[in-house]
């Protein structure tokens, strides 16, 4: 049997709900098998800088840091239910990737 494996990544985390709760209900309406959204570690990036430009001064710094979130759906495969899948609306800056698997 195979499954479609679904990798939802983005910074921001409101675009993954929207996405993952849009597959959720075609997989209600198609009646297609589902395992997810299942939340991964979420990915921190951090950079720190000096706050003065030159060396002299206080020593003061500042942090900055980026999240990345990710999520992991895994869909029975019906040929509508992909179908639909594939027309989801992908907001900028969300990465999507889908993988077909042997269970």
């Amino acid at each position: 049997m195979q499954k479609a494996r679904i990798k939802l990544a983005s910074t921001d985390i409101d675009k993954i709900n929207k996405t993952c709760q849009y597959i959720c209900d075609i997989a209600e309406k198609t009646g297609v098998e589902m395992r997810g959204p299942i939340p991964l570690p979420t990915k921190k990036l951090r950079v720190t800088t000096r706050k003065s430009p030159s060396g002299e001064g206080k020593a003061s710094w500042e942090r900055y840091e980026m999240r990345i979130h990710k999520r992991l759906i895994d869909l029975g495969i019906d040929e509508r239910a992909l179908r639909l899948v594939m027309r989801v609306p992908v907001p900028e800056g969300l990465n999507i990737e889908i993988e077909m698997i042997d269970v």
